[in-house]
């Protein structure tokens, strides 16, 4: 079979990447071959492609996490799925093409009556704000949560899971252009972020503990949004915004200072003050396929609206799609449609 696929050189640019046409070998027994139908980009694809991401593949490689399509060929150990069946799953990278092979644990099938969009859509923002707040921010009934980078696709299934759980939520933004689609999601309070977030967040949490935030800002944000959390409150890092580029390689002469003056906490004032950091990065459960698909389907029994589509391109487009979502004005998720 021949596919056609976005693979980049060597990590480093965006302008590294080029649209190549290979072979696909048959799949393995454990594996079906899947037409893709749709793709999801994550900021993880664009800190791999830029070097930056410490999992990225060494060489050439296949860029993408995300996908949705029908499954074309399997192999003789492949029970649980039939040629034509529509699935959605995620890969360690390899997503950025019209075909790819792997492991059937890692896919699943695509409810009835969602799209290939919407399929691309779903798991690796749902599973991260799945595992953040449940898995290690140990949510309960009624608590707070603060949830940076809120019209993204994670802060919207965070805010979605939360509300779940009858959690009071206080979503981040970055342009004053999301706060009425974050109305919409069911937010109560929304944050612009400036020089006063934290006189902003003292005043909307007034007599409120603040029991659990999803950082994905860095810098004085994080610093502030952990002085806030109330005793045994989690901080749990899902990203890392304020490194991201607006051009094709890495601006390095504005994320060193970033890095070296990043905000640093003394591990032994943790216990003085009863609370805990963690940090999550999804492409680490990999080799735990099981779990990913007990929480998958968790998270689709919570019956929460579909995955929200910000903006669609064509797979010739897929570069101009990247360069898109890196200039961080999308709203929800940005899919790539084959």
């Amino acid at each position: 079979m021949r596919r056609k696929s976005f693979r980049i050189s060597k990590a480093g640019s965006l302008n590294n990447i080029k649209l190549v046409e290979e072979k696909l070998p048959e799949p393995e027994e454990n594996e079906v071959t899947i037409e893709v139908k749709a793709i999801g980009l994550n900021f993880a694809d664009l800190f791999a492609i830029q070097g930056l991401y410490s999992a990225t593949p060494k060489g050439s490689y296949i860029p993408g996490l995300e996908y949705s399509g029908i499954i074309v060929k399997k192999g003789k150990d492949v029970k649980d799925f039939e040629i034509g069946s529509k699935v959605m799953g995620a890969i360690r990278f390899g997503a950025y093409t019209t075909h790819l092979n792997i492991d059937h644990h890692y896919v699943i099938q695509l409810p009835d009556d969602w799209s290939f969009e919407e399929g691309a859509a779903f798991i690796v923002q749902s599973l991260t704000a799945y595992y953040s707040l449940v898995e290690l921010g140990n949510i309960k009934q009624e608590y707070t949560v603060l949830i940076h980078s809120a019209a993204g696709g994670v802060g919207i299934y965070a805010n979605r899971i939360a509300k779940t759980f009858n959690a009071f939520t206080i979503g981040t933004i970055g342009s004053e252009s999301k706060r009425n689609f974050l109305i919409n999601e069911g937010y109560d309070e929304i944050i612009f972020r400036s020089s006063n977030f934290s006189k902003k967040l003292q005043h909307i949490l007034e007599d409120r503990k603040l029991n659990i935030v999803l950082e994905s800002i860095g810098g004085k944000i994080f610093e502030e949004s952990f002085n806030a959390l109330a005793p045994s409150g989690r901080i749990i890092i899902y990203g890392g915004a304020q490194f991201m580029s607006h051009s094709p390689r890495p601006e390095f002469l504005k994320l060193i200072p970033k890095y070296l003056f990043r905000p640093k906490i003394d591990p032994l004032s943790l216990s003085n003050v009863n609370k805990s950091i963690m940090g999550f990065n999804l492409i680490y459960l990999w080799d735990r396929p099981d779990d990913l698909r007990v929480m998958a389907e968790q998270i689709l029994k919570m019956e929460l609206k579909r995955p929200y589509i910000g903006k669609v391109f064509s797979f010739k487009n897929l570069i101009e799609a990247l360069k898109y979502f890196q200039t961080g004005r999308s709203i929800g998720k940005v899919v790539v449609k084959t």
